[in-house]
């Protein structure tokens, strides 16, 4: 389990920190950075109150008492519904495991928020990665994963998992920038971060049991297979 959950989460941990200091003391002059703090001028001249008003609501979708609240109620959901701890345990550990990454980069790597007007309030620092986004895409795309887990005939159903999966998440990510919150590269990273923690965790918890099950599943014999075996003497 070591090697399947501490391993690579360690391991994405010390990249975000790494691309935290690249962007912070390497590339904060380039133009790159400076391209990055363009696309949150861009949002800040067009907002209006009707899109303030909606990215307040997307935004909130995230907000740390939701996803907490969301996540405990699922996590009894999950074990109500399916009889066994693993889709409990692969949400939670998706969530916790992002946001202890984002934690772990915000106190080595302080970025400073886009130098726009910020809808929201919020530390002066710690702009990367997208708390916001990486949570999102934790919880909401984990949530679309068990459900295609225990819904992979039905197709019809999977896409409808995905398309409010990664609807969401995306909307989230826009609402942050939109309310200069997050630079676009913060918003990125937070959703490949929480991309890998949800592949972390169901690599070792969804993926391999479901595996096993299905290898110990009786397999159906044909008529052909199904004679016995004479016996020789």
């Amino acid at each position: 389990m070591t090697r399947l959950i501490l391993v690579p989460l360690a391991i994405m941990a010390a990249l975000t920190i790494g691309v935290g200091l690249l962007i912070t003391k390497i590339l904060q002059t380039t133009t790159l950075v400076a391209n990055d703090q363009g696309v949150n001028e861009q949002l800040a001249q067009g907002r209006t109150a009707y899109w303030s008003s909606i990215t307040d609501v997307v935004s909130g979708l995230s907000d740390t008492p939701v996803i907490i609240t969301a996540t405990a109620l699922l996590v009894i959901g999950f074990r109500l519904v399916f009889r066994r701890w693993n889709e409990s345990i692969f949400l939670a550990l998706a969530v916790f495991s992002q946001s202890a990454i984002f934690l772990l980069a915000t106190v080595f790597a302080q970025r400073k928020r886009p130098a726009v007007e910020h809808l929201d309030p919020a530390p002066p620092t710690s702009s990367f990665p997208s708390g916001h986004t990486s949570a999102a895409v934790a919880f909401y795309c984990g949530v679309a994963l068990v459900l295609t887990v225990h819904t992979h005939r039905y197709k019809i159903l999977n896409v409808l998992w995905w398309l409010v999966g990664l609807g969401i998440p995306l909307g989230i990510g826009y609402s942050r920038m939109y309310r200069g919150m997050h630079h676009l590269s913060d918003v990125s990273w937070g959703f490949l971060l929480g991309l890998v923690c949800i592949a972390v965790a169901a690599n070792a918890l969804l993926f391999r049991p479901v595996v096993r099950e299905r290898e110990k599943a009786p397999r159906p014999r044909g008529d052909a297979r199904s004679y016995p075996e004479s016996a020789e003497g």
